[in-house]
């Protein structure tokens, strides 16, 4: 067994790799559940793993050699998922776990509305640069994304049945719910409400790798 203890969380906090492990970045982890069978996976190669969260996973083999990349890809794809390689699409992917965690599984606290900064910060990049590399590989901008990304939060907060509107639109950033409004319609072509009316049968949430 690993002489660290294996940590499985949501965060999306920058932690460095322990001195001994290697760092995977991988696509498609967008949910706890995701983290609970990357970790599964990879302990059936024979890995130690240290620490696993959000798009990534902190790994060491039990002699120090390096691990089987070929074999983790293979695990991991069949299992759903994509070993990041390339620096550029781990670039991407990178900014996307961040606002899924960010919008879907909020820290404690005010919630952020400075998204630019906060990818800056996380990223070391430069937004224009960041933003740029996205839209070229996603055809979308961040902002778009970001946008998908709230609305779909919105509609799980409403199919919980549990807050009004207003406080939907508060607890996800925006300045009023007529501003929600506005954003749910462009995307859902129904306004919240209406959204609302429609019943518990109609607010499935879609699953969220289909959203990234």
């Amino acid at each position: 067994m690993s002489t660290h203890p294996m940590k499985a969380d949501i965060s999306v906090a920058h932690v460095l790799p322990l001195p001994d492990s290697q760092r995977l970045l991988i696509k498609n982890m967008v949910c706890p559940q995701c983290i609970r069978v990357v970790k599964e996976e990879l302990a059936a190669l024979g890995l130690h793993v240290h620490r696993v969260a959000l798009g990534e996973a902190d790994v060491s083999t039990p002699d120090g050699a390096a691990p089987d990349y070929a074999a983790i890809r293979t695990s991991l794809h069949e299992a759903g998922f994509e070993l990041l390689e390339d620096p550029r699409a781990q670039l991407v992917d990178r900014i996307k776990t961040l606002l899924v965690a960010l919008i879907h599984y909020p820290p404690p606290g005010p919630r952020l509305l400075n998204y630019s900064d906060y990818l800056v910060e996380h990223l070391g990049k430069d937004y224009h640069y960041l933003s740029h590399l996205f839209s070229a590989s996603e055809g979308l901008t961040i902002e778009k994304f970001i946008i998908r990304q709230k609305v779909e939060r919105a509609k799980e907060l409403i199919g919980y049945g549990e807050l009004s509107i207003a406080e939907v639109a508060q607890q996800l950033g925006y300045s009023s719910p007529a501003h929600l409004s506005r954003q749910f319609r462009q995307v859902t072509g129904l306004t919240p409400t209406e959204f609302q009316k429609l019943g518990p049968a109609s607010h499935a949430r879609r699953s969220l790798d289909s959203l990234i």
